[in-house]
């Protein structure tokens, strides 16, 4: 995670497409414009999940959380770590608003393919700006965020491919598309160009 050699290519927010950011709030926080800055019933669940078994602490992460996770507390998973993300986020929900927030997010979170940010994504996966995503494109980089590793589309495409399904289903219930253009979005895989790892 500490690579010096992190790609990232910072972009405004008006040069990602709105369904694609509508895509990461379904994806991964779809109260993020109704909350302040820890969703208090994400944190509850996580907190009662925690106490019924051992182990690492659940996630019940917003998306300010997460930018507060990413750049400031670091990402060891302690109850402590979690009470100073919660502090840190209450900052940044103070002091920016919701699409800027949104915006430190989508380039500060890792992709896979060594790309830091939705420009640097966008190039890697898919030979292109973050302005030219198609829906299709924005929801797998979306379906990535919560394990590029797990859910690598060039050695997992089933998960990724049921990941997508989930992001895509999100946005419809939220309003975000309609379902027609779900399934045109599923009739359209996305083509991903071959990644070379940096030896």
């Amino acid at each position: 995670m500490g690579d010096p050699e992190r790609q990232r290519i910072w972009v405004s927010l008006s040069d990602v497409p709105e369904f694609v950011q509508e895509a990461f709030v379904a994806a991964e926080d779809k109260r993020f414009y109704q909350h302040t800055a820890a969703d208090e019933r994400g944190l509850i669940r996580a907190l009662i999940g925690n106490m019924a078994q051992s182990g690492r602490p659940q996630g019940g992460s917003t998306i300010t959380q997460q930018v507060a996770k990413n750049l400031l507390v670091g990402g060891d998973v302690t109850f402590e770590r979690k009470i100073r993300e919660m502090v840190v986020a209450a900052r940044i929900e103070h002091a920016y608003t919701k699409p800027e927030i949104l915006a430190i997010y989508l380039n500060s979170i890792y992709f896979g393919r060594g790309a830091w940010g939705i420009e640097m994504a966008a190039r890697n996966y898919f030979n292109k700006p973050a302005k030219e995503l198609t829906l299709a494109e924005g929801a797998l980089l979306a379906a990535l965020i919560k394990g590029p590793g797990y859910f690598n589309p060039d050695r997992y495409p089933k998960r990724v491919h049921e990941r997508v399904n989930y992001v895509l289903q999100r946005m419809v219930e939220d309003g975000a598309i309609a379902p027609e253009q779900m399934q045109q979005a599923l009739a359209q895989a996305p083509i991903l160009i071959d990644y070379n790892a940096p030896r």
